[in-house]
């Protein structure tokens, strides 16, 4: 499913114009980007949890030149789903 087929999607089910769904999920896009941005934490029950997390400055190997390179620190979004949403597939 792409981004205009789940808008189509939420639409039908909302019972509203695919525009309005479309709006709202990119507000809701938005918000999390700009959340996480911030340094928060965003927790809803019942789906789950977003974090931005940092990952420390590491060295690997190029496979093809066996030559080592150096990766930099960076953040990284991160999204766990909750348990209530997880045994919605394991009954």
């Amino acid at each position: 499913m792409n981004k205009g087929e789940f808008i189509k999607a939420v639409a039908e089910k909302a019972n509203c114009t695919q525009k309005d769904a479309g709006i709202v999920f990119d507000s809701v896009i938005d918000t999390i980007v700009s959340v996480l941005k911030s340094g928060e934490k965003i927790q809803i029950p019942g789906f789950g949890s977003f974090e931005l997390v940092k990952k420390p400055a590491t060295t690997k190997i190029n496979p093809q030149t066996k030559k080592t390179i150096k990766v930099a620190a960076c953040k990284v979004p991160k999204f766990k789903f909750g348990k209530s949403f997880k045994a919605v597939f394991n009954d």
